[in-house]
C-alpha cells in the first residue's frame, strides 16, 4: 500500500516514525511519501517538506508568514492527488491537517486516517463535526478520549495506546548512563540538583517561555539549570539564552 502522512512538529515526527516501522511490518509493500522530519526520512520513503518549515504558531507568526503556509498547503494537496496513495494518515498538527482532511474528502476517494486526534476535549468542540464528515478513521493515544468521542458525540474511535509511554519506557530500558557520568559529560556537579528546563519544541514557544524561565531559576542558586533542546532547533537559537552557566542537553 501506499501511505501518505502529514506531521507538522517534533513530536509528530517521533510518533509517525514509531507508526511508519510497525506498518512495514505489517505491510512488506509499504510506500511512504509525507510531510514530515528526519526520523520518518530514517525509516524510508520520500520527505516532500520538512515540518521545521511549517512549524508556526501564535497569531503574529502565523500572518508573517501566511504566503508559506498557504503554498505549503497548496503543495500538499497537489502532492498527495498526483500520488494517489491508499490512504492519508493525519498525525496531531490539526490546524493544517483538519483543511487537508476537508479537501481530500471533498475532491477525492482517498481514506484519511487521523492518528492522534484532535484536542477537541480542551478546545473548539465543534469540529467534531468537520472530524464527524472528513475522518474515515480516528485513532486515539489517551484512553479518556473513548468516551469523550463516543458517548458524547457518537463517534467511534480507535484507542491504540501512548508513543510516548512507549517511547520512554524504551529508553529507560536501554540507559545505562550513571548520574556520574551524565553529569560529566555535560560539565554538571552530581552533587548538586538538577532543573531540567523544557521550553518546547518550537522556536516560538521557546522565545516566550523561555526568558521566564530563565528569570526563575535565578532563585534557585542551588540547583544547576539544564536546557533540554529541541532536535528541531539548532543549538545557536538557544545561546541567547545561556548568560548564566545554563548547559543545553539535546533530547
Amino acid at each position: 500500500m501506499k501511505y501518505y502522512l502529514i506531521v507538522g512538529e517534533a513530536s509528530g515526527d517521533l510518533h509517525a516514525s514509531r507508526l511508519m516501522k510497525s506498518l512495514k511490518k505489517q505491510d512488506k509493500n509499504a510506500e511512504f511519501r509525507f510531510f514530515g522530519g528526519d526520523l520518518m526520512a530514517a525509516v524510508g520513503g520520500t520527505c516532500v517538506k520538512h515540518y521545521k518549515d511549517m512549524a508556526y504558531m501564535g497569531f503574529v507568526p502565523v500572518l508573517l508568514h501566511l504566503r508559506t503556509i498557504f503554498n505549503n498547503m497548496a503543495l500538499c494537496k497537489r502532492d498527495i492527488v498526483a500520488w494517489q496513495p491508499d490512504v492519508v494518515i493525519l498525525v496531531d498538527y490539526p490546524g493544517f491537517n483538519l483543511k487537508i482532511a476537508k479537501f481530500l474528502h471533498k475532491t477525492t476517494q482517498i481514506k484519511v486516517f487521523y492518528y492522534i486526534s484532535p484536542k477537541i476535549w480542551a478546545w473548539k468542540e465543534w469540529r467534531i463535526k468537520a472530524i464527524r464528515r472528513d475522518v474515515d478513521e480516528l485513532f486515539s493515544i489517551l484512553p479518556f478520549e473513548l468516551p469523550f468521542f463516543e458517548l458524547k458525540h457518537h463517534y467511534p474511535i480507535h484507542y491504540v495506546g501512548n508513543p510516548t509511554v512507549e517511547e520512554v519506557a524504551e529508553f529507560k530500558s536501554s540507559y545505562h548512563e550513571s548520574r556520574e557520568d551524565f553529569c560529566k559529560r555535560n560539565g554538571l556537579n552530581p552533587a548538586k540538583p538538577i532543573i531540567a528546563l523544557l521550553a518546547g519544541s518550537r522556536e516560538q514557544e521557546i522565545r516566550d517561555n523561555l526568558p521566564t524561565m530563565t528569570s526563575a531559576v535565578h532563585s534557585f542558586t542551588d540547583y544547576q539549570p539544564v536546557l533540554a533542546c529541541a532536535p528541531a532547533v539548532d543549538d545557536e537559537f538557544y545561546t541567547r539564552f545561556l548568560a548564566w552557566g545554563y548547559q543545553c542537553c539535546g533530547l
